[in-house]
């Protein structure tokens, strides 16, 4: 048995919503070939698409898991290059399940596999990927009599087109800086913005050559150098929004006309504000670290704002519990019920494009009235015991005047006038700070109190 298959690498590489890890060491093509022959036997395919990003590992990858899913008995559709939500459209479009080989934001010595049931319904590991692992270190999938067709397709007009369906950018014309970070942006976008046409977008592309090795810097925009360069040059163009995505391209961040990063948090609520023009008095789904401005706005118009875990199969589970038109994460993922409920950065880029088009106000000006509170951002620190940290925090915290506590997700604390959110990393002895107040010096302060806390301990 390869030394990828072997017990303990699967356990540290079959995570809770993905399959990730280096390259070759951990993943390499036999782990793919089995994962892709235990797939067709856990979600009972007949057919499979595959598609996978510009990873110098990613294209052999994918071939070996369809010629995996092939001796399974599925029929595969190989759509070749592609972000994560393009394989997600391919697999609403098509209606198959899917596999996307990406490592997403990783540094260029990871690789992974996304997985997805029909419909881009995640596979997580309490909706399959714990039997798929299962299933991969037992070498008990039965090889079809007759091997499955292995077919390819390219389905990157029709995801561009249904996009444009779901966000028409019209309007005034707008500069756009778009950082594709050498990733999958680098595939998508110029599909994209060809077809919103030139009459009303001026694309100005940055690192679209597509290179997993990441040369002008990671494909990781959460992090603010990773913004830099884009944030220079929609100075530098006198630009009316930057655009910035991660490896994968399923998350977006944007930076306004001064060179400013806006908060996904803004940008989740302008969204929930054009759904709910289309959806009157739908459910919006926002994460715990969300900013309160979120379920704020969105009951202010009407809507229904629900509040869930950190994480996609959290958002993507509630969303179908509650039909929820719309569901946004701090960290950039933004989920839409006319997407099959999948997430995709290029889709909430368009609505910030479409909005921007019909006013004559700056991205500033239009995105003021939805940054109503200061956020201190995700902040880590090294604690050996989480656990007691989270214990000790609300305990102190608890008993104070206009404090409530939940443990929904780490541990909560709000007043009315700030909040702040503690929680374990799953994979890193690391306790992540998210705070918020009513203006920046509370905010400031609380934020500086609860890291003095966890870091005296």
């Amino acid at each position: 048995m390869p030394g990828t298959l072997d017990s303990a690498n699967l356990s540290a590489i079959f995570k809770a919503y993905d399959v990730r890890g280096t390259v070759p060491d951990q993943i390499d093509d036999a782990l793919a070939h089995a994962t892709g022959r235990a797939f067709v036997q856990v979600v009972g395919a007949s057919a499979v698409v595959v598609g996978h990003d510009m990873r110098p590992s990613s294209p052999a990858m994918a071939g070996a898991f369809a010629q995996g899913a092939s001796e399974a008995g599925a029929d595969v559709v190989m759509i070749g290059l592609a972000s994560t939500d393009q394989l997600y459209f391919a697999s609403g479009h098509l209606g198959h399940p899917g596999a996307m080989f990406t490592a997403s934001h990783n540094p260029a010595q990871y690789n992974g596999i996304k997985l997805c049931r029909a419909g881009a319904v995640p596979v997580g590991q309490d909706s399959g990927l714990t039997e798929i692992r299962d299933l991969v270190l037992s070498d008990q999938v039965a090889r079809a009599a007759t091997p499955g067709r292995i077919s390819e397709t390219d389905v990157l007009a029709a995801y561009a087109a249904y996009l444009l369906q779901l966000a028409p950018v019209t309007g005034r014309r707008l500069k756009v800086v778009v950082d594709a970070g050498n990733g999958m942006a680098g595939h998508t976008a110029p599909e994209v913005f060809e077809r919103i046409g030139a009459e009303h977008v001026e694309l100005v592309p940055m690192y679209f050559e597509l290179d997993g090795t990441f040369p002008h810097h990671e494909a990781n925009p959460i992090e603010p150098e990773n913004l830099r360069d884009l944030q220079a040059r929609v100075l530098a163009e006198g630009a009316d929004v930057g655009l910035a995505f991660d490896g994968d391209a399923d998350r977006c961040f944007l930076v306004d006309e001064r060179g400013r990063a806006v908060s996904p948090s803004t940008l989740t609520a302008l969204i929930a504000a054009r759904e709910l023009v289309k959806s009157p008095g739908a459910a919006v789904i926002h994460n715990l670290i969300t900013s309160r401005a979120v379920p704020e706005i969105v009951t202010e118009l009407g809507g229904r704002p629900v509040r869930t875990r950190v994480g996609h199969s959290y958002i993507k589970a509630t969303m179908a519990e509650t039909d929820a038109v719309f569901g946004g994460e701090h960290s950039g993922h933004f989920y839409f019920r006319d997407f099959w409920r999948a997430d995709s950065g290029m889709l909430a880029a368009l609505h910030a494009l479409a909005a921007l088009g019909e006013t004559d106000r700056p991205l500033s000006e239009l995105l003021a009235q939805y940054e109503r509170y200061p956020l201190s951002g995700e902040i880590n620190s090294t604690v050996a015991d989480q656990a007691a940290v989270v214990d000790a925090l609300e305990k102190e915290y608890a008993g104070q005047d206009g404090v409530s506590t939940d443990r929904l997700d780490g541990l909560t604390v709000s007043h009315p006038d700030w909040t702040f959110n503690v929680r374990p990393s799953n994979t890193e002895p690391l306790l992540r700070l998210n705070a918020e107040g009513k203006d920046e010096a509370t905010m400031a302060a609380v934020r500086d109190e609860v890291l003095a806390k966890i870091r005296s301990n």
